[in-house]
């Protein structure tokens, strides 16, 4: 369990622009956000991020001071006092990894970094909490999720042909292909490398492109 006392702290530490922070929410603002997510990014009233439009959803699984224990946490971009945006993440507290899941921005603060911010704030919770893995999924429909992860440090090892749904127009829902980044937050002494016999050829051929991208970025 990571306490609300320490989300704040690192919160505070998030590289944003002057001007913009991260905050959790209050429960009171439940309803305004979903309504503002709702508007931001209306492709997700299908699929996995479509619980963000649920109310309920907030009230039962995500973290709040009061509620401390969970293991989905959304932090509030705020501008003053007016919100600019969010982002989540989700914590596996027994693989001791985490996801970043959900960020969204109103349009007029989309040059506020918010990716890049989310990015880097879920890998400082992610070695916080002693979590040796983190990931998270981009859209492949723009670049500018996958182009935040990159210039985070974070490795692209796949492409998840039709792995979520989106609305892609009006009345048509398609299946949508994501990019998967993930990072280490470990040494290699701390992993175990397969062997090559336990492999098929085209799973070595994947994992000889992983390796080879990971190295060079070593």
């Amino acid at each position: 369990m990571i306490h609300p006392t320490d989300i704040v702290r690192l919160a505070a530490d998030a590289p944003l622009i002057e001007g913009y922070r991260l905050v959790l929410p209050r429960r009171d603002e439940i309803g305004s956000l979903v309504s503002r997510i709702a508007e931001w990014i209306p492709d997700i009233r299908v699929g996995g991020a479509s619980c963000f439009l649920s109310e309920e959803f907030y009230r039962q699984q995500v973290i709040f001071p009061d509620a401390p224990n969970r293991n989905i946490l959304v932090v509030l971009l705020k501008q003053g006092d007016n919100l600019a945006g969010m982002f989540s993440c989700e914590f596996d507290f027994a693989a001791e990894s985490v996801y970043a899941a959900l960020c969204a921005a109103a349009p007029e603060h989309r040059g506020a970094h918010l990716a890049h911010a989310g990015i880097t704030f879920t890998e400082a919770l992610g070695r916080h909490m002693g979590a040796g893995f983190i990931y998270g999924m981009a859209t492949m429909r723009s670049s500018h999720v996958q182009s935040a992860f990159e210039r985070a440090g974070w490795q692209l090892t796949g492409v998840m042909p039709g792995y979520d749904r989106e609305w892609v127009a009006p009345g048509m829902v398609k299946r949508v292909f994501e990019a998967f980044y993930c990072k280490l937050l470990v040494t290699d002494a701390e992993v175990l490398y397969p062997q090559r016999v336990n492999m098929t050829p085209s799973t070595k051929s994947l994992f000889d492109c992983v390796l080879s991208a990971q190295k060079a970025r070593t």
